[in-house]
């Protein structure tokens, strides 16, 4: 096993491999050869929704709710009759979204039914934070068939196949944003397009992020929704003649699809295999950490610059005896935070899995409501009650994370003003704990003055102070001159649009995994004024411990790991 993690390696750190690709951005509208082996199941392909220009929405967009059954089986039995039935009566129109969906009469886990799925791509996965303390969205799956009405809170999604994918090179535009609502209605609450963007749409994109793009939509073929009390099994199909992708391709590529998913839903282990660390190579080292922070705390400190603050990241690769699933992995995830956290998964076609636990909200829209947050500044939780709150003390009355963390609430502030008609802000500022660490904390929440601001609100709020600095643009550009690898979707927003609701999080405390070829784990720390470098370090380890610690390390058993090689040679 080592010895073929050896030879994938060089997929993440092969510069020469590399494709540059450089992108500038549209006008109001925009955000900012190698061969590899991998070892999924592709379901079928389909239609990018990015490919056309057709500003008007979908010929028809319905959801149809079937009768409840008792199990998943019975769900695959009924939505596969319905399809049959839909397919010997096709809608007599060149464009069209449909999802069948099947309430399930018990409650089961959405990330182990994707776990029974055998690694299918392309796959997603999206969980938000406990009810108890975020508010999200009801649904009510309304019939269609005369069914009784039903309404539950939705925790959790999981995705394989594509109906629909949005993805492109060039920044996610305005036209791009256009393209994927095109597929979305109030109507149908539970269409949905689930995704990510890149943090920085301009830096050249390298070989391990090149599937996902500049950005990564899809809206699932074959999706299982997670509910308080149920769960949910449904199908979506979508079609376009202006696209190339007639009704009767995307029906049978659905039925492909189909055949492959598995009705059998074993609980997940919520554990990860114990394993022995090969290598872990930090990119920057500390040494060079400690330059680059140094560095920034010069231009920081120079009376001509209008920098405050910039977020320096660090990617660790590490490279396990054997591999790390990385669904297996995102479920031990939400036992470190619990449901304080989003929990996601994005994978396209022949890509590795794009994975996170993050605290930090982007923003959340229902209608013309609309909240968001400030994070910044973080310390480890106490291992005593007094203890805590001591550095819960210390955090609160620190001048330097105050200054950071006043950065951040600020620019959200002001950006939200700039759409809203009205921004309040609840509390100022104030302490968000975890069960590993405790952030600073404030909450904004506005009304837009139109729907269409969606966009707007997404290009403006990112990239936040908490990911990338300020000013934006000057703190862009010297992560660009300081940073040597790609942050790819790291720190950038991942989410999901809807056709009156939108919701996103901050893509950080995250990884890309892939078998055969190890892990990146992302974190970054904000540098201001009376940062210290090796504090910072500190701060990168504690971020990236979740992970980490899941691995069970014993890396004092390579040194046999590397004799046995050497006598496997001999």
């Amino acid at each position: 096993m080592a010895g073929a993690t050896g030879h994938c390696l060089p997929r993440f750190i092969d510069t020469e491999s590399m494709k540059t690709i450089t992108t500038v951005p549209t006008s109001r509208h925009s955000l900012h050869n190698t061969t590899f082996h991998y070892r999924y199941q592709s379901c079928s392909l389909s239609m990018n929704g990015c490919q056309g220009d057709s500003p008007l929405p979908v010929g028809t967009i319905q959801s149809r709710t079937l009768a409840p059954v008792p199990s998943p089986a019975l769900a695959m039995d009924r939505l596969n009759s319905a399809i049959s039935e839909l397919k010997s009566n096709p809608p007599p129109l060149t464009s069209g979204i449909i999802r069948l969906q099947v309430p399930i009469q018990e409650q089961i886990e959405a990330i182990d039914w994707l776990h029974a799925q055998q690694n299918l791509l392309p796959r997603c996965f999206f969980s938000a934070r406990s009810q108890k303390k975020v508010s999200n969205s009801f649904l009510e799956y309304t019939n269609g068939n005369g069914y009784t009405s039903v309404t539950h809170n939705l925790v959790s999604v999981a995705g394989v196949g594509c109906a629909v994918f949005f993805r492109h090179l060039h920044p996610f535009s305005y036209n791009d944003w256009r393209s994927i609502k095109r597929f979305l209605s109030r109507e149908c609450p539970l269409i949905r397009a689930y995704g990510a963007i890149r943090f920085d749409a301009r830096a050249n994109i390298s070989s391990e992020w090149e599937d996902f793009g500049s950005f990564y939509f899809m809206v699932p073929q074959v999706e299982f929704d997670e509910l308080e009390e149920s769960s949910m099994l449904a199908v979506t199909v979508a079609w376009d003649d202006a696209l190339s992708w007639t009704w009767e391709k995307a029906i049978h590529t659905l039925e492909s699809t189909m055949r492959q998913v598995s009705s059998k839903v074993v609980i997940l282990r919520k554990e990860v295999s114990r394993t022995f660390i090969l290598s872990n190579n930090h990119s920057p080292c500390k040494t060079h950490w400690n330059l680059a922070v140094k560095r920034a705390l010069q231009i920081i400190n120079q009376s001509s610059t209008p920098l405050i603050k910039v977020v320096l990241a660090r990617s660790s690769r590490v490279v396990t005896a054997t591999d790390i699933d990385p669904i297996t992995w995102l479920a031990c995830l939400k036992q470190v935070e619990g449901e304080n956290a989003y929990q996601f998964c994005l994978q396209p076609p022949d890509a590795p899995a794009f994975i996170g636990n993050t605290p930090e909200q982007l923003f959340h829209r229902k209608w013309l409501n609309i909240s968001s947050e400030a994070l910044a500044g973080t310390r480890a939780r106490g291992r005593s009650t007094a203890m805590d709150l001591q550095i819960e003390h210390d955090l609160l009355s620190s001048p330097k994370d105050h200054l950071e963390f006043t950065i951040v609430r600020e620019s959200i502030r002001r950006k939200l003003e700039a759409v809203c008609d009205r921004v309040v802000v609840e509390p100022m500022k104030t302490i968000r704990k975890l069960p590993r660490v405790q952030h600073l904390y404030a909450q904004l929440a506005g009304t837009l003055r139109s729907e269409d601001d969606e966009f707007d609100i997404l290009a403006s709020l990112h990239p936040s102070p908490a990911v990338c600095g300020f000013p934006t643009e000057e703190a862009r550009l010297l992560i660009a001159k300081s940073e040597v690898f790609d942050r790819g979707m790291y720190a950038g927003p991942v989410g999901w649009f809807g056709g009156g609701e939108s919701e996103f999080a901050v893509g950080i405390r995250s990884a890309l995994v892939e078998k055969g070829l190890g892990t990146l784990i992302y974190a970054g720390t904000g540098i201001v004024e009376g940062s210290n470098p090796s504090l910072e370090w500190d701060e990168l380890e504690l971020k990236t411990s979740q992970f980490t610690k899941l691995l069970k390390l014993e890396v004092p058993f390579r040194s046999k790991i590397e004799k046995l090689g050497t006598q496997l040679k001999s």
